[in-house]
């Protein structure tokens, strides 16, 4: 493959930067970054690792998902070890993952999971804003879970530029009608440490076949608020969810909540992208709060 140049330089200033250039062999493009570029780095005499950098890196991004990566292995999920962080990059253990294809690895994923969201909090938020892509996750915190849902995981994008250009008066007036009805929709529940990007890309298997979780975006949260992102991102593991449920029971109508709470993600997308998936799943969603 050959390597484009700019991004080489700048993940080469990023490994000396962090005082890991030594005995670099190369330099391998990996597929499957959005945001970021991802590289795996061969050294000499040394492991190798993976480095992501990104073109227009926010102040904080990479210091921010390293510390998310720790407070999830802290609680027993298992997460790449951060080897750097700093000067645009983010250096985290290579562990040579596989393709997640044995069904008992979506078991083992699932009760992962449930683990981790019998780790509760006391408030909803994180002590700072996080990340999500390359925009912000507001995280203020606030000990009503759908008074934060509402602000500050849907409401919040309304404004950013790429929403606001394709949302309608019609549209956001929905949102706020469905905002207003949550606690019919979503019952209470404690705020969990959730990982707050947990769709299956996120999920990777080590080469013992255990699961690996990454890229998080954490917070306090609604414990379905995850399970949305792996019920309705692309497709559903049936396994990951019977495991799931084993050690952390559902009620009856948890399927009905995930479309809701995916709208999280929905709305990221739309003010990343505006793009039309995203605005056709919004208005489906929205259609019962529309008016005519």
């Amino acid at each position: 493959m050959i390597l484009p140049e700019p991004k080489e330089r700048r993940a080469r200033e990023a490994l000396a930067a962090l005082g890991l250039d030594d005995h670099v062999t190369g330099l391998e493009l990996l597929t499957g970054g959005v945001v970021n570029t991802v590289w795996m780095v061969h050294r000499a005499n040394a492991d190798d690792l993976v480095l992501k950098t990104t073109d227009d890196t926010p102040e904080d991004l990479y210091e921010v998902e390293a510390e998310g990566l720790d407070a999830l292995r802290d609680h027993g999920l298992r997460t790449p070890r951060v080897l750097g962080v700093g000067g645009g990059g983010l250096a985290l253990e290579a562990l040579t993952p596989r393709v997640p294809a044995e069904p008992e690895f979506w078991e083992h994923a699932g009760r992962a999971v449930a683990a981790l969201h019998g780790v509760h909090g006391d408030r909803f938020g994180w002590p700072h804003d996080g990340w999500l892509g390359v925009l912000p996750q507001r995280n203020h915190w606030h000990d009503d879970g759908h008074v934060f849902f509402a602000e500050q995981r849907l409401l919040r994008y309304v404004g950013e530029p790429k929403a606001e250009a394709v949302l309608t008066s019609r549209d956001r007036a929905a949102l706020e009608r469905l905002c207003v009805r949550l606690p019919d929709i979503v019952p209470t529940a404690p705020p969990v440490l959730t990982h707050g990007d947990l769709w299956h890309n996120n999920v990777v298997a080590a080469p013992d076949g255990e699961p690996v979780f990454i890229d998080p975006a954490v917070s306090w949260m609604w414990a379905e608020v995850d399970l949305s992102m792996m019920f309705c991102a692309d497709k559903s593991p049936a396994r990951f969810f019977d495991a799931y449920r084993e050690v952390r029971p559902l009620d009856s109508r948890w399927r009905e909540r995930m479309p809701v709470l995916f709208l999280r993600e929905v709305l990221s997308t739309l003010a990343h992208e505006g793009s039309r998936w995203s605005l056709d799943y919004l208005r489906t969603v929205l259609r019962p709060f529309m008016t005519s």
